[in-house]
């Protein structure tokens, strides 16, 4: 387990990085994190063509015999979870950093930035002695005492038996009761069907931005002579023959199924799904990746939010 001395400056310096690269594109921009225009109610306006007829006003309508919507804003402050996967299978690394490290940086960089406008953060954190759950509180002092929390985790010895991320997924929705975001940050090469409709479930109730870590010797097979391979999970070593160029693109092409595969059960799920390597600069695809969901946001809109609106004696505003 690493100590507070060990986990201390290197929090500090992961908050220095994340504030400096990113401070001002989170925060107070939830609309940033996962598509959607809100759940927040705001004003009514008239109804205007190609807007959601699920936000229809039927109060304002009925009095003023008249078409109206309620503008959605989104909410000033969240619950937000984090399910964090600490399992054996994240203990792997070949790049910059190893799975378990771009996990917490993930985890860290929603937390820096969402945390001073009083937002509420707790944890899930899956590891191999069980499931530890951190309740959601706001302030700096219990975000840095939650990382700790994930920082110090234990690496979980081969063999030992670890709860499923499905099984983590459905105890964070009874835990959880306030609408917010969850944030689930894992491999996912549990089998898809354990942890599908866990997400599922939880989309009906909170958005969910689901963080898929990558390391590229898991996409592809480099030509080394003979390699040793070692399941980090049950601890079964295989020796393979690298140089075999056939062997190499049965792998690729297994890797490329294997992923196709979890990108599609997290679109059934409905979340958001966001893909972090540990080999490319992790900041800068988050950044391309808020900046792509408020692109889906505005579009989600709907005309409304571009169009006009009308003026005074029913004029248009000038421009």
């Amino acid at each position: 387990m690493r100590s507070y001395l060990m986990a201390e400056p290197a929090l500090r310096r992961l908050e220095l990085t994340i504030t400096r690269r990113l401070d001002g594109l989170l925060q107070g921009e939830h609309l940033g994190l996962v598509p959607g225009p809100g759940s927040e109610p705001a004003e009514s306006r008239p109804y205007q063509p190609g807007d959601d007829v699920r936000r229809m006003d039927w109060n304002v309508t009925a009095r003023t015999n008249e078409p109206h919507v309620r503008d959605m804003v989104a909410d000033r402050e969240l619950e937000i979870w984090a399910l964090l996967d600490a399992s054996a299978s994240m203990d792997f690394g070949t790049a910059a950093m190893e799975k378990r490290e771009l996990a917490l940086a993930a985890m860290a960089a929603v937390g820096f930035l969402t945390q001073r406008t009083g937002n509420r953060i707790g944890a899930h954190l899956l590891h191999g002695g069980g499931v530890r759950t951190l309740p959601a509180r706001t302030g700096r002092p219990h975000l840095m005492a939650l990382l700790q929390a994930a920082f110090a985790l234990p690496r979980t010895p081969p063999g030992v038996a670890e709860p499923l991320l499905g099984v983590a997924a459905e105890q964070l929705g009874r835990v959880v009761r306030r609408r917010g975001l969850v944030l689930v940050v894992s491999d996912f090469l549990d089998e898809p069907q354990t942890w599908e409709l866990p997400l599922r479930k939880l989309t009906a109730r909170h958005q969910v931005l689901a963080v898929e870590v990558v390391d590229p010797r898991e996409l592809t097979l480099p030509d080394v002579g003979i390699l040793t391979l070692i399941d980090p999970e049950t601890g079964r070593r295989r020796e393979v023959a690298t140089g075999n160029a056939r062997l190499r693109r049965r792998y690729a092409e297994a890797a490329a199924a294997q992923r196709e595969t979890i990108g599609q059960a997290l679109r059934r799920a409905g979340v958001t799904h966001l893909r972090l390597r540990t080999d490319r600069d992790w900041v800068r695809d988050l950044v391309r990746h808020v900046m792509r969901q408020r692109r889906l946001a505005t579009l989600a809109a709907g005309p409304a939010s571009t169009a006009p609106r009308p003026g005074p004696q029913g004029t248009l505003p000038h421009a």
